[in-house]
């Protein structure tokens, strides 16, 4: 296709050439003509005639939607006009770079293609310790953290498609990984909350919120403080005796806005704190709590110059989001959502859950005025996942944002398809590696199966019960194939489903291998015993080694190297206990050792999150316990 733009501006050329290449359209004088101008109001035009195309806009992130579209139709060569108005005056993605899986800029450059594509104009990057401080080098130390420079060549990427890109930093909680480190340990209050109240750590969050904020365009910045369930509890308890979680967490707040205000900054937080300590309880029950009412005293004394970030993952009903976001309303600041798409520690992503819940959520939204909305992609616990494999769920939450309805089925899936170059069933797929047999509808209770039956021990067999009786054997086999079956060659982002068509290949021999061990085990069959030692455990061990070389080209084709040497450990992990357990079971069966322990012990439910109370197949949010029942560590005093 060659097309011939008439009144392309400066400040649109460079995206658009951009977005062309990719898209293998040419820029030529013998091109199609299509006419490039502003909209009365702030809608979006796109359309072919006879004799010559346009994209009329109000927004400049609106041309690259609207290129998009403008493509992606006359590629059937007949007239069309196509009329969107925006529903929300921001919408994008929130990305975890703060989980081991730091994107380089270049694959952070790709993923803003697409974003343009889809005519998303925001992008916030979740930044625990991973952006550098001066006179600060343990944080981020080996972690991956950015530099001021690719901070600012990320901003000027997103800038030519008015894609607006700001920092989301934690000043409370959620520090783990820098208060670690014994050299500064005086800004530890607990394992993850700073010492509130200290001058050094006030002169801290003063560095950060610079450091964070000065190399974007943006005056936006997202400050976190969620989840400091243990603010107070630690040293600052020591130092200062009791007072009053609300107490300590406004003063502190008042202290960060300072230093935002005075700067130029507009300042957002999540606002689970203020609703759990409302409630009078603790964690995301509490959060969620729909009796949840806001006390007069403490609307009173926050401040009403940051917005509220309510987040909400999980829930299907449309008065689930009416009641909580009425619950928020008493703070009295402008409320901001974000949902998600649930790559959470999983190696797929959990599609069922997540475009039902941003469904209904979205719509709600809409009903409720509200015009800021974020699709956050957690990377809890590692990172196995990638934000790639969840661009249909981010496609779903831009066509939301140019629909006053539900967008269809047939119209996510064209559109998908054009901005990614992938068919909408194809990401479908990455579902299955945890919607497995046994499991509640839609993966609604958030199973991640493809998780804790690779790392779960063969001799152990900590899962065993939860997936008894399912035949996942077959469920993988058949994964595998589909897998295979809708790969693109061509597409480039057919990469993505190597991994999960290995992964797959591992989990149809590894997820039942425990229970056919254990049976084997208790009926003295020998025989069987010395086959899966000789045979069936090596064959998983060689499907492990093929899945970890393309997981490590996946990973260093997306994020920086820092991270991986922790999947690498995990794999290696994997492997020594398969080649442990075929010597063990060869010593049993050739009469070395009387018993196996292991497999003499009974196999329990791993928790009371399973499928016989109908809570799903079962969720683990850490490796560690995936791999063992026994202690990995254990730090009362870690220095």
């Amino acid at each position: 296709m060659k097309l011939r733009f008439e009144g392309l501006t400066a400040d649109i050329e460079s995206g658009a050439r951009i977005l062309l290449h990719e898209l293998g359209v040419e820029l030529s004088e013998d091109g199609f003509p299509v006419r490039i101008g502003q909209s009365e109001g702030d809608h979006l035009e796109a359309g072919r005639e006879a004799d010559h195309a346009y994209i009329r806009y109000g927004a400049k992130h609106q041309f690259f939607r609207g290129l998009g579209l403008l493509v992606q139709h006359s590629r059937h060569r007949e007239a069309f006009h196509i009329r969107e108005q925006q529903r929300f005056d921001q919408i994008g993605p929130m990305f975890d770079l703060s989980r081991n899986a730091v994107l380089t800029v270049e694959s952070f450059k790709l993923m803003l293609n697409k974003l343009a594509l889809m005519g998303m104009n925001t992008v916030m990057l979740y930044m625990e310790d991973t952006y550098g401080i001066e006179d600060e080098p343990y944080f981020g130390y080996m972690r991956g953290r950015y530099t001021q420079e690719e901070l600012r060549e990320i901003d000027d990427y997103a800038d030519q498609f008015g894609i607006e890109a700001f920092p989301s930093i934690q000043t409370l909680a959620h520090l783990e990984e820098f208060l670690k480190w014994e050299p500064i340990k005086h800004y530890r209050d607990t394992k993850g909350a700073l010492l509130v109240g200290s001058e050094r750590t006030d002169s801290l969050i003063e560095r950060m919120i610079e450091a964070a904020s000065a190399p974007f365009r943006s005056k936006k910045i997202h400050i976190g403080m969620d989840e400091a369930e243990e603010l107070g509890r630690g040293k600052y308890l020591d130092l200062n005796g009791y007072e009053s979680r609300f107490d300590i967490m406004i003063a502190h707040l008042d202290k960060v806005l300072a230093a935002v205000r005075k700067r130029g900054l507009k300042p957002m937080m999540w606002s689970d704190m203020f609703l759990k300590l409302a409630s009078g309880g603790g964690g995301d029950a509490a959060y969620y709590d729909k009796d949840t009412s806001i006390p007069e005293e403490m609307a009173r004394r926050i401040p009403k110059d940051v917005d509220m970030v309510y987040w909400d993952y999980t829930h299907m009903e449309p008065g689930d989001y009416e009641k909580l976001i009425a619950n928020h309303r008493p703070l009295g600041c402008n409320l901001v959502f974000a949902g998600a798409v649930w790559i959470f520690n999983t190696f797929g992503v959990n599609y069922g859950l997540s475009l039902n819940a941003s469904d209904v959520a979205l719509q709600v939204c809409k009903q409720e005025g509200i015009r800021e909305v974020y699709a956050t992609m957690w990377g809890d616990d590692g990172n196995e996942g990638n934000p790639f494999a969840a661009l249909l769920g981010l496609q779903l939450y831009a066509e939301h944002a140019y629909s006053e309805q539900k967008p269809s089925q047939a119209h996510l899936a064209e559109r998908v398809k054009f901005c990614t170059g992938i068919e909408m069933d194809t990401f479908l797929l990455l579902k299955d590696l945890d919607e497995i047999p046994g499991q509640e509808p839609n993966n609604a209770k958030q199973s991640n199966p493809s998780k804790f039956l690779l790392y779960q021990d063969v001799l152990l067999g900590l899962f065993d019960k939860q997936i008894e009786g399912l035949d996942l054997a077959n469920h993988y086999a058949e994964l595998e194939q589909r897998i295979r079956d809708k790969r693109s060659p061509g597409a480039g982002l057919d990469y993505l489903f190597d991994m999960p068509e290995k992964l797959s290949t591992v989990l149809k021999r590894k997820s039942e291998i425990g229970i056919t061990l254990k049976r084997a085990y208790d009926a003295k069959d020998h025989e069987s015993l010395r086959h899966i030692a000789k045979s069936v455990l090596p064959a998983i061990a060689d499907a492990v080694r093929d899945l970890r070389a393309s997981h490590r080209i996946q990973w260093h084709r997306m994020f920086k190297p820092f991270g991986w040497e922790v999947i690498d450990i995990r794999y290696g992990g994997v492997l020594t206990r398969l080649d442990t357990a075929s010597l063990r079971i060869l010593d049993y069966v050739d009469g070395r050792i009387p018993r196996l322990e292991e497999l003499e012990q009974e196999r329990l439910v791993f928790s009371t999150t399973n499928r016989f109370n109908h809570k799903g197949v079962g969720w683990c949010s850490h490796y560690y316990r995936m791999a063992s029942p026994n202690v990995f560590y254990h730090v009362l005093n870690p220095f």
